[in-house]
């Protein structure tokens, strides 16, 4: 196996039962040398300090500085791509989009994401946000990556499929429209728990899976060491989920109603990679695999979503950051990543 470079970086979740500047102590305590950074994490901070968001943002940095933690990301940039209500759109353009500039110039960060829009039905009409259109899609993320592409240093973003996205659920139509909006700072962020997600996984049946699970997951991870280009892969998450003790379905905590399964299972079910013990069951080796055949060098972040993260204890960010770390470091040994020039790792 070829020398490879693999970045550790950890996602810190969006739980605030826990303060940030805990969380980033125990990421650096640990040996992650990067972070996710999320924009409601700088939100909650500067209300905490009474400041504006772009003191806290400021503070957040300094504070990361002094760890020695890298921010890689500021996400997740939501909502927008295909909305029917042009006016909203126009007003993340105009208004959201550049504050999220300034805010990542002031993190350090070049890189924003951005995931698949997932925005539910009018709760009152019923009637879509969004649309399936796919030149309206492409427009849409064209015309952000070109003001990226004019800030000075240049914003790159990276686009991400979500298992429960209304009209791009899978990396293969993630990658599509990767290839038709054609810019140079618009690439993917490939995630293992997504991937699976949707392709193996379906937290709704008893058994977890899909009736074509394996076949059809061995298939997609075929299809994508011949189909992308690594120099569109700007960071990759790995992480697995849970496979619950019953369907999730009405009745089971997990449900709510105005959402997808998949999302409800990946807010509260997922798991660290090579957590078998807690019930981690995707193939995520695999798709890591194929992650680094295609040759990718770069950030890996660690990213949990779970109801564990809001446990009070005060140890939690601790033992969080403990997890996150030992799965980082299997998956060191499991791909023979120890055969690189540099190992970084990001929380």
């Amino acid at each position: 196996m070829p020398n490879r470079s693999a970045i550790a970086s950890l996602s810190l979740g969006r739980a605030w039962v826990h303060d940030l500047p805990g969380k980033l102590r125990q990421a650096a305590k640990y040996g992650f040398e990067g972070i996710e950074m999320f924009y409601e994490d700088i939100e909650y901070f500067s209300h905490s300090l009474g400041v504006g968001i772009l003191d806290a943002a400021t503070r957040i940095k300094h504070l990361c500085n002094a760890l020695h933690l890298e921010i890689v990301c500021l996400q997740p940039f939501l909502f927008y791509e295909g909305l029917v209500d042009r006016i909203e759109r126009h007003r993340l353009v105009s208004e959201k989009l550049p504050l999220w500039f300034r805010l990542a110039h002031i993190l350090g960060t070049d890189l924003i994401q951005v995931p698949s829009n997932f925005l539910a039905p009018d709760p009152v009409t019923g009637e879509p946000r969004t649309t399936g259109d796919m030149a309206i899609i492409v427009s849409d993320l064209q015309e952000i990556a070109d003001l990226a592409l004019q800030q000075s240093p240049p914003i790159r973003l990276a686009y991400e499929s979500l298992a429960w996205g209304n009209h791009v659920d899978t990396w293969e139509k993630c990658w599509e429209i990767i290839t038709l909006v054609d810019r140079p700072n618009f690439g993917a962020c490939l995630d293992t728990f997504n991937i699976a997600a949707r392709v193996y996984a379906d937290p709704t049946v008893p058994t977890g899976k899909n009736p074509d699970a394996d076949v059809a997951i061995r298939a997609s991870i075929t299809r994508l060491v011949k189909t992308v280009d690594v120099r569109k892969v700007f960071f990759v998450q790995i992480v697995d989920g849970e496979r619950l003790d019953s369907p999730l379905v009405e009745g089971h905590p997990f449900y709510v109603k105005e959402q997808p399964s998949r999302m409800s299972w990946s807010r509260n079910a997922r798991l660290f990679a090579f957590e078998e013990s807690r019930g981690g069951y995707l193939p995520i080796l695999d798709i890591a695999r194929a992650f680094f055949d295609i040759g990718f060098e770069g950030w890996v972040s660690m990213e949990l979503f779970s109801r564990t993260l809001v446990d009070p204890d005060p140890r939690t960010p601790e033992e969080h950051a403990r997890r996150g770390m030992d799965s980082y470091m299997k998956l060191i040994q499991k791909l023979r990543l120890g055969e690189i020039e540099t190992i970084r790792h990001t929380l």
